[in-house]
């Protein structure tokens, strides 16, 4: 078996997951894990499936097939070998939105070797006409050596420059 990870995006529309899965299933295959979501009318997402090793070229035409049947893109391509090793660490992040916060928060992890293994963002109206708040959630993965109190001793600094609220916390078990 091979196991390949897909990544989809077209305009939102009933049947785009439905089609796919039956890509999968029509080919051998087996879906194993996924992250989809509609954002702006568009629907993407990330899909690891497994494939019997004869079928993998068929199955590679065949979501191919699905941009001119569906209008949806799929890339696929082998799974990799696994993603950091470490520990895990949730960041909640919120404050008046202004450009380049993301840059700033993800350069310091990347400074420290941090992995950002989920990431979610979003804005929304800020209470009593305040502006815009932008709101950030993630799951880090800590390389060995580097701790917590690290990881916080860098994003603060920028939390303040910032004037955000940053929360560091061991994920719920």
């Amino acid at each position: 078996m091979t196991q390949l990870v897909l990544t989809a995006v077209g305009d939102d529309r009933e049947g785009l997951v439905s089609a796919l899965s039956r890509a999968v299933e029509d080919h051998g295959g087996n879906w194993l894990d996924s992250q989809l979501a509609r954002l702006a009318g568009k629907f993407a997402g990330i899909v690891l499936v497994e494939v019997p090793d004869a079928n993998v070229a068929a199955f590679t035409d065949a979501t191919a097939g699905l941009l001119d049947q569906l209008g949806w893109k799929v890339d696929v391509n082998p799974a990799g070998a696994g993603g950091a090793a470490g520990r895990e660490v949730q960041v909640h992040l919120v404050g008046l939105d202004r450009p380049g916060m993301v840059r700033q928060v993800s350069s310091a992890l990347a400074a420290r070797r941090v992995s950002i293994r989920d990431f979610r963002s979003w804005t929304q109206n800020a209470p009593q006409g305040g502006g815009l708040l932008f709101e950030a959630e993630a799951v880090v993965t800590l390389p060995t050596g580097v701790d917590v109190e690290t990881v916080r001793a860098a994003l603060e600094p920028i939390a303040d420059e910032l004037m955000v609220d940053l929360d560091l916390a061991e994920p719920a078990s």
